[in-house]
């Protein structure tokens, strides 16, 4: 699966059971990766993000378990570390600010190859980072 979080500087996902933030950009951005295919999430996400023109929204409780190979999922209030070894990508959205928070992302990104990086302007955010990471392959010759 292809993981979708949005974080701040510091990795904060949710504060007092609520994203810190959203942003229509990021959403139409999502929008436009995920078009043509299958995007899980769960039912909190699913009343920002389930309205998707041309995206098709697969709603469970259990997505990151129910996701396949190369399937979207977008998370914003759960550990990913159970399904570290079933993640094939990871696609930030990094609000360039520090919030609040009292849930982080568990993954070490040093762990990670970054292979994209670009901004963008926001609609509540000046800047907005998108990343793109993938598995580092590490093996012995």
């Amino acid at each position: 699966m292809i993981v979708i979080v949005c974080l701040d500087e510091d990795g904060g996902m949710m504060f007092n059971n609520r994203r810190q933030s959203r942003d229509k950009a990021v959403t139409e951005r999502i929008r436009r990766i995920c078009k043509g295919r299958r995007l899980w999430m769960n039912a909190y996400s699913a009343n920002l993000y389930g309205n998707m023109e041309d995206v098709e929204i697969l709603v469970d409780e259990d997505f990151p378990a129910r996701a396949g190979r190369e399937e979207m999922c977008l998370t914003e209030d759960r550990s990913l570390k159970p399904f570290a070894d079933k993640i094939e990508g990871i696609l930030v959205f990094r609000w360039n600010r520090r919030y609040p928070a009292d849930l982080w992302f568990d993954l070490d990104l040093s762990e990670w190859e970054r292979v994209s990086a670009r901004e963008f302007a926001g609609n509540s955010h000046e800047q907005i980072t998108e990343e793109y990471y993938k598995k580092r392959l590490y093996f012995t010759p």
